[in-house]
């Protein structure tokens, strides 16, 4: 539970940081696409870091949930996946790096899949 707590509020404020970042520091730098990339992945990030909070506070009433605990790193994974992928193809216009990507949403898809399973075994 803590792990996932400080992993939320990492990815959290990395969210924040990213965000601004992209708002203020590629403006200019970056075409309108990959600006637009560096956004969706900011937002993804921010969604899933609230979801690791979310699984982290269901975890200190369930702590001995597989399900949980295997939605909770699948959500991280995809954060690292997802959110790093496109912040890379972003920045470097490197195309190859969006074949990652849809990695990254299948392990967002699983964690979710895992809540929703978890909530109708155990709650």
């Amino acid at each position: 539970m803590k792990i996932l707590i400080i992993l939320g509020a990492i990815n959290a404020f990395l969210a924040v940081a990213l965000g601004a970042f992209g708002a203020h520091g590629l403006e200019g730098k970056l075409e309108p696409k990959y600006i637009n990339i560096w956004e969706k992945a900011v937002k993804y990030q921010m969604f899933h870091a609230t979801g690791l909070f979310i699984i982290a506070l269901l975890l200190g009433k369930y702590p001995a949930s597989a399900l949980l605990t295997w939605s909770g790193w699948l959500m991280f994974i995809g954060i690292i996946l997802f959110a790093g992928s496109l912040y890379i193809l972003a920045v470097t216009q490197i195309s190859v790096l969006g074949a990652i990507t849809p990695l990254g949403g299948i392990a967002f898809l699983a964690a979710w899949l895992l809540l929703v399973i978890a909530a109708v075994k155990i709650m």
